[in-house]
């Protein structure tokens, strides 16, 4: 298989999810027309500000309304036709999706095919419920954890899907790695305080312990309520290599993803099979 270019967004996504979608469609295009095949967007790349009750209406029933029979949501549309559009792999890093409490809608990686076919979803298991100096976070209060882990066959790479905190928990990536997966997203909204830290050191490590490459979108910025985040998007190789990194601001960042030297990579030092545990 050919070496494959993959890219992803860095955004600031503000509390207007019409100019979110229409900057998001603009990178999306601009990292088509660079050659990638699979384009990841950042966590809460819809909307990020506001109270939690207009994010709670904003929540889409992925399956397109009662029985499968209704449309799509905007924001599921506007993905599924960007992807169709460019004939691009689009990963939509964070979303809201409906769950079985309106209160707590899903936070959802949507991916969708080439020809907008919604092809797999992910609802972020570990939900960020921390204490920092600056504010506090409590995402259980309003969203649904999901439950199960991930991966779908895109762009002819097995792709483990994740969310933002889940970085932090490598038994998830050792789930995915397990299920085959040889690319892992990570699309985040990682704070400043926490990314400055701890941002480049957990992908290099999920990206060295799974043999993996990782392709990281971040949120940038400031955004409503004063939240910031950090950026610095990043793609990573499976020697823990950083390959590609956003600067400040909004961008597209793009690398290749080669089989060949992923395969090297897990021949040369092949902990995957010394496993013992789990």
């Amino acid at each position: 298989m050919d070496p494959t270019v993959v890219a992803a967004i860095q955004l600031s996504s503000q509390a207007d999810v019409g100019a979110n979608l229409d900057r998001a469609a603009a990178l999306v295009a601009e990292a088509a027309q660079r050659g990638a095949k699979l384009v990841l967007l950042p966590e809460n790349f819809a909307f990020l500000g506001g109270g939690e009750e207009e994010r709670r209406a904003l929540a889409e029933d992925l399956d397109g309304g009662e029985e499968g029979r209704g449309l799509p949501g905007p924001i599921a549309r506007r993905l599924a036709e960007l992807a169709r559009a460019h004939g691009i792999w689009l990963l939509g890093g964070g979303m809201p999706e409906r769950s079985g409490d309106p209160d707590r809608p899903y936070n959802t990686c949507a991916v969708f095919a080439p020809d907008g076919r919604l092809a797999a979803r992910y609802r972020k298991i570990h939900l960020f419920d921390v204490e920092l100096s600056e504010r506090s976070y409590r995402e259980s209060g309003s969203s649904s954890p999901g439950r199960e882990p991930v991966t779908v066959s895109a762009a002819g790479l097995g792709v483990g899907l994740s969310i933002c905190y889940d970085l932090r928990f490598p038994e998830l990536y050792r789930a995915l790695s397990a299920a085959g997966a040889e690319v892992l997203v990570v699309p985040a909204a990682f704070t400043v305080t926490t990314g400055k830290d701890h941002w480049h050191v957990l992908l290099r490590a999920r990206a060295i312990e799974a043999q993996a490459y990782v392709i990281a979108a971040a949120q940038w910025g400031k955004h409503p309520g004063g939240r910031l985040t950090y950026g610095k998007s990043c793609i990573v190789d499976p020697w823990g290599e950083v390959i590609a990194q956003a600067s400040e601001g909004e961008g597209v960042i793009t690398a290749v993803v080669d089989r060949a030297y992923l395969g090297r990579v897990r021949a040369s030092l092949p902990s995957l099979q010394h496993r013992r545990l789990g």
